[in-house]
Parts: structure tokens; C-alpha cells; sequence
């Protein structure tokens, strides 16, 4: 949260090939603040009913208008209208978002659009339980008869097939949840199907997670490499609240300027082919 510039400038600068994230990231977040609308943070505390009585929606600290958060739902019922009627991988779908994007979006250097610009794919293993899902049930009950659909087994095999095509894999976690290990995962997917890969050479968490209660997606880096997941050579767990580390570890890479000479792998491009 709060951090979404840093997201798009790593993508920008040719730092990230690959995005897992949630969709309260993707759309409740970046794609709302793209249509022009806000987070506020509270000055003091309201009592729940009195925000309830306001069509207001609080996240913690932080202060989102339900009103508002229905017209990005019925935005992505009509970008999923607009679409040819089919299964789509998450991925598929927030290209399109993005693509929309383009044309309208009110705040300029979104993480979905500044993705899609560059060829990034993002996939959010978990779409529906976002806005997205609301605007994705409208479209379905709207259109009972032509409609599209969200294939979460279609999104594993094309990350998947990244990850065989990658000679070399690292991965900069925030946070974990499903995304954490959907990324992992990719490493026995390739396995199962046959196909020889590497472990993840390089893998940073940033987390205030406990492993104990199975908070930290339930295993540190470490016990990942127990499932063949990521190579423990390289690993690392940072304890920390990531709004205070990340902008410090994303400025250091940016000063190293290793970034100038790597290629744009523009994975997107790619998928679509093999589609």
C-alpha cells in the first residue's frame, strides 16, 4: 500500500519481468486510483457504524468510497462486455485492462497500464476476490448467455512456461499469500510436466510475518527449498514493514544501473504466441 509508483518504476526501468500479485493491489488499488478516484487516511478514529451509514469503506488507517468502488466494478463489467467471450487467464484480462487504460484513465503511470506498455504480465492468481470478482459476476448475470470466464489453471501453466523459458529465475517478494507461492510453485509445475528447470536462484521476502501460525504463507524461504522451490544459496528473509525498506532496496537497484544493459523480455508477446 502506498507503494504502487515504486511497482511501476521497477517496471519501467526494465528491473521486473513478471508480476504475481493480489487483486486488491491490482484492482482495488492501482486500476481505482487510475480512474481518478482516492485512498484517504484517517486523521482520527470513526466509529464503524457512522462510515457504514456513509458509504464508507475502511481499510485500517485508510478511508475508500463504496460509491466509487462500484463504478470501478461496473468498469470492469464493461471491459469484460467488450470482450470476445471466452476463458481468459488473469493475465489475458488486466492486459485488456490496461489496454483500456491507454485511452481512459484519468491518473497517468499506473502499475496496469505502464505493465501493459512494456510487455510485463501480471498475473493476480486470486482475481475475483477484488473488485474485479464484483464486476466479473455483473458481467456474467448481465450477459447469462455470452459472457467470458477467469481460467486460474490456464494463469499457472503460463507462468509456468516463463519460468521454462527463463534460463535464470530471482524473486523479490512483498508480503507472501497466494502469490508468494504461485511463484514458487512454478518450479514443480515444470517437473510435473516434465520439463527440466532450475530453482529460483535468487529469492528476498520482505514480511513481519510469523512463521509459526502459518502467517508467512506458512515457510520462510528456507523451508521452500525443501520442496525444490528456491535455491537457499541466495535467499533471504527481511523482517521489516516494507513501506520502509522497499523504497531503499528499489533505490539502490535503480543507482546500480544494472538495469541498462538487461534485455526486455516482454513476456506478454511471448504468451500470446504460445496462446
Amino acid at each position: 500500500a502506498g507503494c504502487m509508483k515504486i511497482y511501476s518504476d521497477l517496471v519501467k526501468y526494465n528491473m521486473v519481468d513478471v508480476i504475481v500479485a493480489t487483486g486488491a493491489s491490482i484492482v482495488d488499488m492501482d486500476f481505482f486510483e487510475a480512474l481518478g478516484f482516492r485512498h484517504y487516511q484517517a486523521e482520527k478514529t470513526v466509529s464503524d457504524e457512522k462510515l457504514r451509514s456513509l458509504y464508507i469503506n475502511r481499510i485500517y488507517d485508510t478511508y475508500i468510497d463504496e460509491k466509487e468502488l462500484q463504478i470501478c466494478d461496473k468498469t470492469i463489467s464493461k471491459i469484460a462486455k467488450s470482450l470476445q467471450p471466452r476463458p481468459y487467464s488473469s493475465r489475458e484480462f488486466i492486459a485488456e485492462m490496461g489496454k483500456w487504460l491507454v485511452k481512459n484513465s484519468k491518473k497517468r503511470d499506473s502499475l496496469v497500464q505502464t505493465a501493459y506498455e512494456h510487455g510485463v504480465p501480471i498475473f493476480c492468481p486470486a482475481f475475483t476476490d477484488s473488485s474485479a470478482g464484483f464486476g466479473l459476476v455483473h458481467h456474467q448475470v448481465k450477459n447469462p448467455k455470452k459472457h467470458l470466464t477467469i481460467d486460474s489453471v490456464r494463469d499457472f501453466r503460463e507462468i509456468t512456461e516463463i519460468k521454462i523459458r527463463s534460463k535464470e529465475s530471482g524473486l523479490f517478494m512483498i508480503g507472501g499469500g497466494v502469490p508468494k507461492n504461485f511463484a514458487q510453485d512454478t518450479v514443480i509445475c515444470a517437473e510435473i510436466l516434465d520439463r527440466k528447470t532450475k530453482m529460483h536462484k535468487y529469492a528476498v521476502q520482505i514480511t513481519v510475518a510469523d512463521v509459526r501460525d502459518g502467517s508467512c504463507s506458512s515457510s520462510t524461504l528456507k523451508e521452500a527449498s525443501s520442496w525444490g522451490k528456491v535455491d537457499t544459496a541466495k535467499e533471504q528473509m527481511i523482517y521489516a514493514e516494507a513501506t520502509t525498506v522497499l523504497p531503499l532496496i528499489a533505490s539502490q537497484a535503480f543507482h546500480g544501473k544494472n538495469w541498462e544493459h538487461r534485455k526486455r523480455f516482454q513476456y506478454n508477446r511471448l504468451l500470446e504466441e504460445l496462446n
